[in-house]
Formats: C-alpha cells, structure tokens, sequence
C-alpha cells in the first residue's frame, strides 16, 4: 500500500503548532473585540454565482470549483462534451465553490440579514480559505484569514482606527517595524486618467501591483502586453522612484493629479487619514505611503491597505485590505460602504517564529505528569488532579503502570517540565513527590504547596 500523504498547499499541524497558532488568533481575537468588532462565521463554500467575477480574472482562476454530487457527466449535451473546453464545461458541472477570501462571504451574509443587523456593523471573522495557487514559502492553498470589516459608515475615522488595530495586534504579538502601507484606489484611477489609460484600468493596477516582484521593467512588458501604449508608460514612470515622507509624496500627487477629479479626491481621503493616524501617534508600526500599491481586487473603490513584515525578514505581505463602497451593490444592496482588513495568520506565525518572539510559556503540553505506580496510587493521584484542573492546571496521569523510567521518558519527550511522585510513604502523609525535570531538583509538598508550584 502507498504511504499516505495531503495535498500541495496544505499541512498537518503538530500540537506545538497548533498551541502556537492559537496564541496568535487569540491575540488578534482579543484585539478585534477591545475594538468593538464581533464574531459571526460563514460556510467553508458559497454558490459560485457568488464568488466568481469579484475577484478578477487572475482571482477567478485561484477559486477551487467543488463537483456537482451524482452523476453530474449524464445532465451534460454531448455537443458540449466532445467541444472539450474547460471554461465551458464547468458551469454544468459544477455550482459550488471553497471560498477565496472573507470579504465577499460577508458582503452576502449582510445582503442576507440586513433586516436583523444594527448598521454600522462591525464584525470580525477567523476562518480558512482556499485558492488554488502554487505553493511557495509564506503562500499556502489552504490558510487561515483574519478579518475586521465595519460596513454602513462612510467616514474616514474607520481607515484610521483600522491603522490603529494593526499597529496594536502586531505590538502585542512583539513584532516591531511593520510597515503599513497605504494607497487609495481613486488615486490610481486619476493616474490611469492623467496618462490616458483609464479604459485600461484593471489591466493598469494589476501591472502596478507587481512592481515589487517583477520590477519596473517587468511591469512595463506586462502594462505593453495588455495594451497600455508607451507613452502613457512614459508618464507613470516617475511612480516608480516616489520618495519622501508622506507629506511630501502627496504633494508630489497633488501636482501629477491637477487634472483629475477623482484622483484629487484620493489625495484628500489620504491626507485625512495619514494626517489623523500621524496626530494620534502609533505603538510599533510604521505608516507609509506607496503610490505604487494597487491591491488586484476588483472591489476596492477607497483606501487600500497591505503591511510588510520588518525588513530583516524576507516574507510577502502579511496583512491587507481597504474600502469597498460598491461591494454589497453586488448582490442588490445599494449605498452600503464597507472598510475592512485582514490578517494573515500563517505568514504571521512564520514571522514570529523567524525572529523568536513566541513566549516560552506558549506550549500544549501538559505542566506536570503524575507517575503511575498502580491502581491505589493512581487513585490517590487522580484526585489531586481533578482538584488541579479545577485550578486551571493542565496535568495528566500517565495510564500504565510501567517502568519508571520509561514514564519519565515520556515526559521528558513531550517537554512535560514537572513530575509528581506519589508511592505508599506520599499516600500515608498526604503529600507529594515533586520533580523539576529541568533542573533535577526534588522536593515533597502538600497539595496547597502543589498547587503554588504549579499554577
């Protein structure tokens, strides 16, 4: 028989690995709700109706098509078979789909329940996704997003609280230089304008937005390939080398944008929003503004967001986002703005764990393990146990009453740090043996003196 294995793109986690994890969702749980955000969930597939055409032509190509169950080959026209097309064939036989992302999930759960929900509406979501991407390190077919989104409310103190809540995630996580950068998609749109490329602005964005993997000549070949002519080519140029502060790159925007409305704006909705953030001041993070920054994703009508990990580490974004006014309009709801964020949680945990930040305490295992000598002692222990589990105390009974030796070598291997030993002289005085399995060191307590040690 084969060995067993999973799919590319996905993982199994170890219990060290899941523990670590659930510190950091807890951390950035514990955040959304000091923010005012609140938890809802949604299905792992939607309809395919609902997912595809949001995301782009290179977003719809990532989505995971799930097989109509049956037969689903027999409801098919032979014509249409034998044509051999993919891109045809798979609206018959397939009418789910895993979800991409949390954004376009939600924006139809407030389609839905919009009668039952208090606007504005601010929810968080920590949930998987899946998108059918090539595996590299840091980008996964199946990860975990974190999501905050406030929907109903158009001002511009929501970009700026949700500078704020990235800034205090990655603080209290420990992560210092991450950069937020920031950009508003009205701006991109006056560019498009300004070098007479605005029919051409999806092809335009999604060209921009990979200035940092493929380089400025890269997106050049890619901007010529979708049509853009080399002289609007020409104008953009100078985007490509924008330095300065903030203050000074949006002046450089305000006279590149003179002769576009929409993208005078953007320069407005940016300077709000920077200026405010620079007022009120940040814990760890960064603020920056790339005018190159374009986010693929066809929704974004406002402010956009994506964070950089610290320089030291070579990592992709870790978090993004931005303002989607139109996004509900999708599915009928109309004038509902929405601004949200997410977290990347698995590029997240490779941060930390590169540059060591996780606590010592952050572990799975249990913090002592009570040897078995036999039934009578396994009594006397298990009743001290479930005192300490009352207490909080992670503790176990090792269930056999093997060699000693070997039960210690099960605690030393899971990483247990504590040993309690309990034979007939323990038992006659209501004590306990304790054993640091770090430092060798021993000593007999009472259950009060247990306790302390342990908590």
């Amino acid at each position: 028989m084969a060995k067993p294995g999973i799919p590319k793109g996905t993982r199994d986690f170890s219990p060290e690995e899941v523990a670590k994890r659930q510190y950091i969702m807890q951390i950035i749980k514990s955040n959304f709700e000091k923010f005012g955000y609140q938890p809802i969930e949604t299905p792992s597939f939607e309809n395919s109706e609902t997912l595809m055409g949001k995301y782009g032509e290179e977003g719809d190509r990532l989505i995971f098509k799930i097989l109509n169950s049956g037969d689903y080959l027999s409801k098919v026209d032979d014509a249409l078979l034998q044509q051999k097309e993919s891109n045809k064939l798979t609206s018959h036989i397939s009418e789910k789909a895993l979800r991409y992302d949390l954004t376009v999930p939600f924006a139809r759960y407030v389609v839905q329940n919009q009668n039952d929900i208090e606007f504005p509406f601010k929810r968080y979501q920590i949930q998987p996704v899946w998108r059918a991407d090539r595996p590299q390190k840091g980008r996964f077919r199946e990860f975990y997003q974190c999501d905050a989104d406030v929907v109903g409310s158009t001002s511009l103190w929501q970009e700026v609280e949700l500078v704020q809540l990235y800034d205090s995630v990655f603080s209290a996580l420990g992560i210092k230089g991450v950069a937020i950068k920031i950009n508003n998609r009205k701006i991109l749109s006056g560019i498009a304008e300004v070098i007479g490329a605005k029919d051409k602005l999806i092809d335009f964005t999604v060209a921009l937005d990979k200035l940092d993997k493929i380089g400025p000549e890269g997106v050049r070949k890619e901007m010529i390939e979708k049509g853009i002519s080399e002289a609007a080519i020409e104008k953009v140029q100078p985007l490509f080398g924008f330095t300065g502060s903030i203050a000074q790159k949006i002046n450089q925007l305000g006279v590149m944008l003179s002769g576009s409305e929409e993208g005078k704006k953007g320069i407005e909705e940016l300077r709000f929003i920077c200026d405010n953030v620079e007022k009120l001041g940040l814990k760890d993070a960064i603020l920056d503004l790339d005018v190159t920054l374009a986010r693929g994703l066809n929704y974004y009508t406002g402010a956009i967001f994506e964070v950089a990990p610290p320089q030291t580490v070579a990592m992709g974004s870790i978090g993004g986002g931005g303002r989607y006014d139109d996004l509900t309009g999708i599915f009928g709801l109309k004038n509902m703005s929405g601004v949200g964020i997410s977290f990347g949680l698995d590029r997240i945990y490779l941060v930390i764990e590169e540059l060591g930040l996780f606590p010592e305490a952050v572990r799975s295992t249990s913090k002592a393990l009570f040897i078995n000598y036999g039934n009578d002692e396994a009594f006397y222990a298990m009743q001290a146990i479930g005192k300490l589990r009352n207490e909080g105390v992670k503790v176990e009974l090792y269930p056999d009453a093997v060699k000693v030796g070997k039960q210690f070598a099960h605690a030393d291997k899971r990483g247990i740090p504590f040993a309690v030993i309990v034979g007939d002289t323990e038992m006659q005085a209501q004590q306990f043996g304790l054993k640091n399995l770090v430092s060798g060191e021993q000593v007999t307590v009472n259950f009060d003196g247990l306790k302390k040690a342990l908590l």
